[in-house]
């Protein structure tokens, strides 16, 4: 009777079929998205005569193409201008965007709905049609060609309004209220009350608009035209059509772009990671 007791069974004799079939959806998806990087770094320790091996580890691997990108000072200029770029619109939605959603979440105005509405129907306009409105916008105030005129438009966005807002109500009022007692103004109760209370918030909002603006191609293509003001993407693809689409380089450029990506990443999952875990607590 015993070796019938589920415990007692084999570990795959415990398997649910809807488990399995899960679990296979997982790892088939999961191969599918990793495969391009993969490649993309295994193509970037490949020589040019071995750029259409399809193997993912290369039969003589070398770190020549990263010495040779590393050595353009085109590579690394286009790499601090995309630094420089997302770097700074990440600040500003982070301080913008939380600064909006708290006065919208914590204050009572009259219109503040009729606001919120006007700021998430931004939302539903495509970015390509406000492209033109950006750069007559840009041409008239004499951004073209200038670090503002490729951050202006992502210094503020509706998403991270409404994402700030919808976690700056989960903050309980008792604690602004505590702090407004104490004599805080609502700068300070903003910046030391609410604020570390929507931590996770924040890490993902940052994580987003980084990645963003770090792989934004459209936008800084339109509005630059010195190159050296291209962003690492526009630079990349003026790379690839200068060098004969030497795809080895192209692929190690790609390889070091997509570094700091993952650093920011690594640095704030855990955020968002813990975040989670207190709302499954408070759930």
């Amino acid at each position: 009777m015993s070796a019938n007791r589920p415990e007692m069974l084999p570990w795959f004799a415990r398997l649910q079929p809807g488990a399995v079939l899960v679990w296979t959806l997982l790892f088939l998806g999961g191969v599918v998205m990793v495969t391009p990087l993969v490649l993309m770094f295994s193509t970037s320790l490949k020589s040019a005569g071995q750029i259409y091996d399809l193997r993912f580890i290369p039969a003589e691997p070398t770190l020549n193409n990263y010495v040779r990108v590393l050595a353009d000072g085109w590579f690394l200029r286009w790499f601090m201008n995309s630094m420089i770029v997302a770097v700074c619109v990440t600040v500003s939605n982070v301080f913008f965007d939380s600064l909006v959603g708290y006065t919208l979440a914590k204050f009572k105005f009259r219109g503040r709905y009729i606001i919120f509405i006007a700021i998430l129907s931004t939302l539903m306009i495509p970015t390509e049609m406000l492209v033109i409105p950006w750069y007559l916008m840009s041409a008239q105030f004499g951004w073209l060609d200038t670090y503002w005129g490729i951050m202006f438009p992502g210094m503020m966005t509706a998403f991270g309004t409404f994402l700030m807002k919808q976690f700056f109500e989960t903050v309980p009022d008792d604690f602004i209220e505590a702090a407004r007692v104490d004599g805080m103004n609502e700068f300070m109760i903003w910046w030391k009350v609410a604020m570390p209370l929507v931590t996770p918030a924040l890490s993902a909002l940052a994580i987003f608009t980084f990645l963003g603006n770090w792989t934004a191609f459209f936008w800084p293509l339109i509005v630059t035209t010195s190159r050296d003001l291209y962003t690492l993407p526009v630079g990349l693809s003026s790379f690839a059509v200068e060098q004969s689409i030497q795809w080895e380089m192209i692929m190690t450029g790609a390889a070091l772009a997509t570094i700091p990506t993952l650093i920011v990443f690594l640095v704030l999952q855990r955020f968002i990671v813990r975040g989670v875990m207190l709302a499954g607590l408070k759930g």
